[in-house]
């Protein structure tokens, strides 16, 4: 099961900028309009203490790492819902992500084109927000509606805040920054004393779309984290470890995270009576590290 993000918004505001810092994959990033022909995807994985201090304990031969999906998207203009721009493809694009990551400009730079005219965040919101809302009143499915999907604000600056800030809740980050950092290596980063902030970020996006992880440890051989929609049941997390899990569903042995690294290890918290036996109606909670019986 995964989930993806759209990375959306006016051109030359950062998109690409911010893909290339997440992913490390190269993108032509330009100073004009409409680099982004077709969609870049990449599989990020989203950071985790708990993941970490659980395989302090289990000692596993593997650790693997929940992922979510960045999507780098055209750029929109006015107009894009009677196809403008790349508009069509735009909105294609956006309907088949989950959640929506606007990168909105507020950086001033003479060097890179700016298709508007002026820094005017507020505007440049409300323009993406309308094409949205457009585009659903031409569409005739009802499910899915673009205007619908959650959204984060990212506010792309150069440092400065001369310009007024939306009011919608938003995040704040240095895209040029970010992707120099990214391409520094850790004693680099530590030698310069420069620290990047996407892992906020990513956590944001996965916080927005509702999810929760849960975690296996395979006998010791791989301790893993999986994502379920908050409220899954344990057979349909079992359906997110193996699909037979969840038609073959009998039972779990489930035990919250901070338990188990209090036990220091799955034997003990068995032998200290910890692990909690969950049938079918048993609702997955953040955190769960869960032993299927099929």
């Amino acid at each position: 099961m995964s989930f993806s993000v759209g990375i959306v918004g006016l051109p030359n505001v950062g998109k690409s900028t911010l893909f290339k810092a997440l992913t490390k994959i190269k993108v032509d990033i330009q100073p004009y309009p409409f680099t982004t022909i077709h969609p870049n995807v990449g599989v990020i994985a989203v950071p985790d203490e708990r993941l970490i201090k659980i395989a302090e304990v289990i000692r596993p031969e593997k650790i693997t790492p929940t992922i979510i999906e960045f999507v780098d998207i055209a750029g929109l203009v006015k107009g894009a819902h009677k196809g403008e721009g790349l508009g069509n493809q735009f909105l294609a694009e956006i309907r088949n992500c989950n959640a929506i990551l606007e990168i909105v400009r507020v950086f001033s730079d003479p060097n890179v084109e700016n298709v508007t005219g002026k820094i005017d965040p507020e505007s440049d919101m409300e323009t993406i927000k309308t094409e949205l809302g457009l585009k659903d009143l031409e569409s005739k499915e009802k499910e899915n509606l673009l205007s619908e999907k959650p959204v984060i604000y990212l506010l792309n600056t150069n440092g400065k805040s001369e310009y007024g800030t939306p009011k919608t809740k938003h995040l704040v980050l240095n895209l040029k920054d970010e992707l120099e950092i990214s391409e520094l290596s850790d004693p680099e980063k530590k030698e310069l004393g420069m620290e990047s902030h996407l892992d906020q970020l990513i956590l944001a996006c996965y916080n927005i779309l509702d999810l929760i992880t849960f975690y296996t440890i395979t006998g010791g051989k791989e301790t893993r984290a999986w994502t379920l929609k908050k409220g899954g049941s344990a057979p349909e997390a079992g359906g997110v470890v193996h699909s037979d899990f969840k038609e073959k569903f009998i039972r779990a042995e489930v035990i919250p995270w901070q338990k188990l690294i209090e036990a220091k290890g799955w034997k003990e918290a068995r032998e200290l009576g910890w692990l909690k036996i969950a049938g079918h109606d048993y609702l997955v909670q953040d955190g769960d590290v869960i032993e299927f019986k099929i």
